[in-house]
């Protein structure tokens, strides 16, 4: 799953408009401007196209967290150089203050089963054995859940 995708079903599914994913981004510290976030959205065959690196992303949902949550005290955000779907699913986990059965619940939504011992695995340290890798179907399942929920129509 492109990291394009992941930003425009998160668009789509909160109803951001240009000016507050830009105000989303500032609160992560990164200065973007209309042009750019406009070309992110576009579809992959747009010849505006471009695609949105996993820097700019980890620095889109660590200002979603803060649009969501709040900053944290005396704490600015550290903006991942790289991004697993991992990551992007416990960073929307942290925004969204949800629980294992909330997540559960959204994945039952997309019409996708998942045991809780399995989504755990996906927020485990990475060099223990029970860890495992989130793939694209559990992604895309989840965002697609998400839609359903708060934006059903």
């Amino acid at each position: 799953m492109s990291n394009n995708d992941i930003f425009r079903s998160l668009r789509y599914t909160f109803d951001l408009n240009d000016f507050l994913m830009i105000e989303i981004f500032g609160m992560a510290g990164v200065e973007v401007d209309r042009p750019t976030v406009s070309s992110w959205l576009k579809k992959d065959d747009d010849e505006e196209f471009k695609p949105i690196y996993d820097k700019d992303l980890a620095a889109f949902l660590n200002g979603f967290i803060i649009l969501k949550r709040g900053k944290k005290d005396g704490q600015d955000p550290v903006n991942e150089k790289s991004l697993s779907n991992n990551q992007v699913l416990r960073k929307l986990k942290i925004a969204l203050n949800m629980i294992d059965e909330d997540m559960l619940n959204i994945l039952k939504t997309a019409e996708f089963r998942l045991s809780k011992h399995e989504l755990s695995a996906f927020f485990r340290n990475p060099s223990q054995s029970q860890y495992r890798d989130c793939k694209d179907q559990v992604l895309r399942n989840f965002l697609r859940g998400l839609q359903l929920t708060y934006r059903p129509n």
